[in-house]
């Protein structure tokens, strides 16, 4: 039986492996649709159609086509399992969207950009990147070194969102070594059932 759920997607992004993987810890059945971003088939008008901002991934469910990562987790959590990932108290929610936040702003300016650094490598200097990577590293730290989640005690969206930039991170040359409680969380996250691997690259720290 064909899945009515589409997604397209780049394997090489931080950013639609979140969308997989959710999908997958909610046991989604998906047919997942290559895009070659170094053909720019992103931005083909068919593409273009569905998201005009030319970005994946993006996410076909029946007669509705959504864009952006984060968007999909909330959509996808409050269609097939409402209140198990997103808190639907005020509090609890907030501070999930906080962390979504802090997804579509560090996470993505630091450890996500400064691995498309070395991913393409491109003449820009990765520092301020990095240093920003380091910056978000330790507050997630912190917030790790007392919670065995990023909110409280069990998976978030919060999680979902920043897992694969976090493990992937050395492939930007921002090393995990100084932070214990993030590494045990990416453990907690890889040992969730329906977890997926995020692709890993040879570059940065991983060559």
């Amino acid at each position: 039986m064909t899945s009515s759920i589409q997604l397209y997607r780049s394997a090489i992004s931080g950013h639609c492996h979140r969308v997989e993987l959710f999908l997958s810890l909610l046991g989604l059945p998906f047919e997942s649709i290559d895009v070659d971003l170094a053909l720019k088939e992103h931005k083909l008008p068919d593409f273009l159609a569905m998201n005009p901002l030319g970005q994946v991934p993006v996410l076909r469910d029946g007669d509705l086509t959504l864009a952006d990562s984060n968007a999909i987790l909330v959509y996808l959590e409050g269609r097939h399992a409402p209140g198990q990932w997103l808190p639907r108290d005020p509090v609890g929610a907030a501070r999930v969207q906080r962390w979504l936040s802090l997804a579509a702003g560090p996470l993505a300016f630091g450890p996500a950009a400064a691995r498309v650094v070395q991913l393409f490598q491109r003449p820009t200097d990765p520092k301020e990147s990095i240093e920003r990577a380091q910056g978000l590293f330790q507050f997630m730290e912190s917030e790790l070194s007392q919670t065995p989640f990023l909110v409280g005690e069990r998976a978030t969206l919060a999680d979902v969102a920043h897992y694969a930039y976090v493990a992937r991170a050395p492939e930007g040359l921002v090393s995990l070594q100084p932070y214990p409680a993030i590494r045990a969380w990416l453990a907690r996250i890889e040992a969730l059932p329906g977890f997926v691997p995020m692709l890993k690259s040879p570059v940065g720290l991983e060559a």
